[in-house]
C-alpha cells in the first residue's frame, strides 16, 4: 500500500470514475486536491495550485483534444498521467506528443494505476505496451539523427547530470556542453517532438532507446 502522500487531481467526465478514484486516493494515501469534468474546469478549481500529478482520461464529453488538454495541464508544470480505455491509437499517440507520461489502460487494477502514479510523481516515464505500441506505429514519430558525441551528452545530461558534470565527464568545455544540448534540442524540435526541458530531453532519450528505466 503506497503511504507517499503523492498530490493529485483527476478529469474524467464520468461521475462514477471520479468518485471511485477518491476513494482510491484514501485507500493509498494519495492525496486529491481537485476533480472535475473538463480541463478548464479543473484549472479554475485548482487555481494556483499545483499537483504531483493529473490523471486524465483521452476522450472527454465537452469535445475537447487531448493534444490541447495535456498541453493545457503541462504548461503548468504539472506531469499529466491518462488514464482510459487506450482503444484508440491516434488519440494515444496525440497525448504522448504532447507530453503526457504514460497511457494506463482502465483494464488494469486500482492497485497498477495508484502505482504508476507514484512513478510519474517522481519523473518516471511508464514504458507499458501501450505508450510502445503508440510510438511503434506512428509513422511520424522519428529518432533523432544524433551524432555519437550527442548522444553521450544526452545520455549524461538526462540520466541527472548538470551540464558542468557533463563536460567534466567528458574532458570539454561546459560550453561546448551545452552547445551540444542546443544541437540535441533544435534536431527534436524539427521532428515535432518537444525537447524544451531536462525532462522532455529524459523522455526523447527513453524514448529513442539512449536510456532505460535500469540506466537511472
Amino acid at each position: 500500500m503506497q503511504r507517499r502522500g503523492v498530490s493529485v487531481a483527476i478529469v474524467d467526465d464520468h461521475e462514477a470514475v471520479r468518485y471511485g478514484f477518491a476513494g482510491a486516493c484514501e485507500e493509498y494515501g494519495h492525496t486529491l486536491v481537485a476533480s472535475a469534468a473538463t480541463v478548464p474546469e479543473l484549472l479554475e478549481k485548482l487555481g494556483r495550485r499545483r499537483v504531483d500529478v493529473v490523471v486524465m482520461d483521452l476522450s472527454l464529453a465537452d469535445g475537447s483534444l487531448i493534444s490541447e488538454n495535456v498541453r493545457s495541464i503541462t504548461s503548468k508544470r504539472m506531469p499529466v498521467l491518462v488514464f482510459s480505455i487506450a482503444d484508440k491509437p491516434k488519440l494515444v499517440r496525440a497525448a504522448m506528443k504532447n507530453g503526457a507520461h504514460a497511457v494506463v489502460p482502465k483494464s488494469e487494477s486500482m492497485k497498477d494505476l495508484m502505482k504508476s502514479i507514484e512513478l510519474t510523481s517522481r519523473g518516471v516515464f511508464i514504458n507499458n505496451s501501450e505508450t510502445t505500441a503508440a510510438i511503434d506505429t506512428d509513422q511520424d514519430f522519428k529518432a533523432a539523427q544524433l551524432t555519437e558525441r550527442e548522444r553521450e551528452v544526452l545520455t549524461l545530461y538526462a540520466s541527472g547530470l548538470a551540464l558542468k558534470q557533463v563536460a567534466y565527464q567528458l574532458g570539454v568545455e561546459r560550453s561546448t556542453a551545452k552547445e551540444h544540448i542546443d544541437r540535441v534540442r533544435r534536431k527534436y524540435s524539427r521532428l515535432g517532438r518537444y525537447a524544451g526541458t531536462k525532462i522532455d530531453l529524459l523522455r526523447r532519450a527513453i524514448e529513442d532507446g539512449y536510456i532505460n528505466e535500469e540506466m537511472l
